[in-house]
């Protein structure tokens, strides 16, 4: 399936919220007035998009009501599909290409899909020709390494972990010791997610940044935050407290197949102002896709 194809059905559910006031909005060829406009904002706002953003985006629109009454529905869903691409687009980090391993940390709350997330991230890599080893620093979550084993195993890619409740800065410290031993090319790895144990979990984090910066110069290359599209609003709580203490360079989107709550993608983006990397469209190996901000507003609002 092509990506835009793919994100359309991932999106299914938010786009049924955000098309029917859409589709029922245009009548005649006359400006919109305020009373017209009431059913998306609400769309909008069902869909998490936020207060600020589905402000930003009602002025533009009742600016361009006029031009939108001529151009009927079509002309509506443009507007939106260029509002939210604008409020998504923002540059990814800069990544040194040479860095070998790459290492990259996935922190974000238990039950965010970080363990899934892993395991389609290794299966991507192992896609393109690259060696990838998984290291599990979840030391202390019941059957954390285990469930992450499956996935490495059904990636590809290898695998280290240390004993449970062992210092997850020295697992780390280990498996990136392999990892430069074995040339390999990628280090995913994986952090707890205990935010009521939010001080120590935190200074847990900083702690693995420094000792993975001393193994390979530069690491971690990318901290990518893992958020559930399910929880909606309530996830910006979780990503505020990451975004401050775990230099996050990235955001993961997951579930995305299981919301109608997409609209989240743009108010996270716009308050943690962070590019979405990747986003889950389903449970499959395959279905972790590269974000795009066009296609993916153009997957909100297809007709």
């Amino acid at each position: 399936m092509a990506l835009l194809d793919r994100l359309k059905r991932g999106l299914t559910r938010t786009r049924e919220v955000l098309n029917t006031p859409v589709d029922d909005l245009v009548r005649g060829r006359r400006p919109l007035d305020p009373h017209d406009l009431e059913s998306v904002e609400e769309a909008l706002l069902a869909a998490d998009m936020g207060v600020a953003a589905v402000g930003e985006a009602m002025e533009t629109l009742r600016a361009r009501s006029g031009q939108i009454a001529a151009g009927g529905a079509e002309a509506m869903r443009q507007a939106l599909i260029e509002e939210v691409q604008r409020a998504l687009e923002r540059p990814a980090p800069a990544v040194a290409e040479e860095a070998r391993p790459r290492v990259v940390f996935l922190v974000g709350v238990n039950g965010a899909g970080k363990t899934t997330t892993i395991g389609k991230l290794a299966h991507g890599a192992r896609a393109a020709g690259r060696s990838v080893l998984v290291v599990a620093a979840d030391t202390f979550r019941a059957a954390a390494a285990e469930q992450l084993e499956v996935w490495a195993r059904r990636s590809g890619a290898g695998f280290h972990r240390g004993a449970e409740g062992a210092d997850p800065a020295a697992v780390l410290t280990d498996g990136l010791r392999t990892a430069r031993a074995q040339s390999v090319d990628l280090v995913l790895v994986d952090t707890a997610g205990r935010l009521h144990t939010k001080s120590n979990l935190m200074a847990e984090l900083h702690k693995m940044t420094r000792v993975a910066s001393r193994e390979v110069p530069g690491a971690p290359h990318e901290t990518l935050l893992v958020l559930d599209a399910t929880v909606g609003g309530n996830g910006l709580a979780q990503a505020r407290e990451f975004r401050q203490s775990a230099g996050v360079t990235g955001l993961v989107l997951t579930k995305l197949d299981g919301t109608a709550k997409g609209g989240i993608a743009v108010a996270v983006v716009r308050e943690l102002n962070l590019p979405i990397r990747y986003v889950g469209v389903g449970e499959g190996l395959d279905d972790l896709l590269p974000f795009d901000a066009r296609a993916f507003a153009e997957s909100l609002f297809a007709a």
